[in-house]
């Protein structure tokens, strides 16, 4: 059985950068030497706010066509012409609230549907893969697949509280297990993400229907200390 991709999220890199209004940390810098180190992809948000990568990160990553880049973005017309204009590998879209300081839970898909079936199909008559970031639910599997999405990002927060807070967390494993075992039956490529850690990383690592898990904030974090190499190879390890 292949080993499950690791995308890295660099946007923290932005906001250690964008704390001093200067040049450095260079997220770009990070992307090619997460890369050069077992990244598979580089995941980067572009928020409405700018609060941490900005338009000219996007042009610089997305330019670099030896890197996998997956943008985030919110699900609206501004934002996808921002991603028809850079051409990334794939695009996740996301919810996004400016009083977030992170993504709190996966797409209302019920409420939005018209508007996301439209900007998938744009998407994808571009060639740009397409992934839905979705709490783990059937009913979210279901009209993922409705609306010709690629893939789906499982949204992995509340295992993670879980886990990290040493809580009962079969109840929540079983329902992503369970998600991505449907949604791989129906034709969708699973992905997983948020709050991850090394423990929650191993956890699932054992769900062989997931193919890339996509980790930032805790990389960005034990990396400041312990470098990317190491850190990103610990994860490479556990994914195996």
């Amino acid at each position: 059985m292949k080993s499950p991709r690791l995308g890295v999220n660099i946007d923290h890199v932005a906001t250690l950068r964008n704390s001093r209004g200067e040049f450095h940390p260079d997220p770009y810098l990070a992307a090619l030497v997460a890369t050069k180190f077992g990244a598979n992809s580089i995941t980067i948000h572009l928020r409405e706010d700018r609060r941490h990568i900005n338009d000219l990160d996007v042009r610089k990553i997305c330019k670099n066509k030896k890197l996998t880049v997956n943008l985030e973005m919110a699900a609206n017309f501004k934002m996808l012409k921002i991603a028809l204009l850079n051409k990334p590998s794939y695009v996740c879209l996301v919810p996004e609230r400016r009083k977030e300081i992170t993504t709190e839970g996966g797409l209302n898909i019920s409420k939005n549907k018209f508007k996301l079936k439209k900007i998938i199909y744009i998407l994808n008559k571009a060639k740009i893969r397409t992934s839905l970031f979705i709490d783990p639910t059937q009913k979210n599997i279901k009209l993922s697949k409705e609306l010709n999405s690629n893939c789906v990002e499982l949204h992995t927060g509340k295992l993670a509280r879980l886990v990290k807070n040493k809580r009962f967390f079969n109840s929540e494993l079983n329902k992503i297990k369970k998600c991505a075992e449907y949604g791989h039956k129906i034709g969708l490529e699973i992905h997983a993400g948020h709050g991850m850690d090394y423990k929650t990383a191993k956890i699932l690592s054992k769900v062989k229907e997931i193919e890339e898990f996509n980790i930032g904030h805790f990389i960005i974090g034990e990396s400041i200390i312990y470098g990317l190499k190491k850190t990103i190879g610990t994860f490479k390890k556990i994914l195996k």
